[in-house]
């Protein structure tokens, strides 16, 4: 979708972007009730760098979305909304000491690696409760969200799913990962 060195859209990769979003943003009125979509438009045409990140959300299937705004900052927040953890950020470790340990069966990236390429936060467990107040989210896979340092420096990483009607954290070595397990991301724009 976007040209990932320089982190920029082309005209037609913008307006597609844009036109995507605003028809999520009004099929999803739930999620953001009393928000205005022009006032969102204007931020984002402002912020071509935030914008190229929400691409990169979108190319790897996330499906952002308004979920929140923040007044104090004039921040809007987006999230993804894909059903289940989004499929192009899959069997992924948490993170790049993670990776290297690993001597067998190396995955490709690592949850904290491609976040941090995407221009996006990794979603704490606040933040994923939040977002699971809004509709129900990864009943079949689970999304790996922010670690506190004495668990990471223990070997392992948090993650989440909800089943039988409740969000449940797990733990994990942070150099596991698996085919249902991705990870979430937020932007604020």
């Amino acid at each position: 979708m976007a040209n990932v060195e320089e982190k920029t859209l082309t005209q037609e990769q913008h307006e597609e972007l844009i036109n995507t979003l605003k028809a999520r943003f009004e099929k999803n009125i739930h999620r953001h009730e009393g928000f205005v979509w022009d006032k969102i438009q204007a931020k984002l045409e402002d912020a071509a760098d935030k914008l190229w990140s929400l691409g990169e959300m979108e190319r790897t299937g996330g499906e952002p979305d308004v979920v929140d705004y923040d007044a104090k900052k004039d921040e809007y927040v987006f999230c993804d909304c894909s059903p289940e953890t989004p499929k192009g950020r899959r069997s992924v470790c948490f993170d790049r000491e993670a990776l290297e340990s690993r001597k067998k069966h190396k995955p490709e990236n690592s949850v904290v690696d491609m976040a941090a390429a995407m221009g996006i936060d990794l979603l704490s467990e606040e933040q994923y409760r939040e977002l699971q107040k809004l509709e129900v989210f990864d009943k079949k896979t689970s999304s790996w969200i922010q670690t506190p340092a004495d668990i990471r420096e223990r070997g392992g990483a948090l993650f989440c799913d909800y089943r039988y009607g409740h969000v449940f954290v797990y733990h994990n070595g942070a150099d596991s990962y698996y085919a249902s397990r991705g990870f979430r991301g937020l932007l604020r724009v």
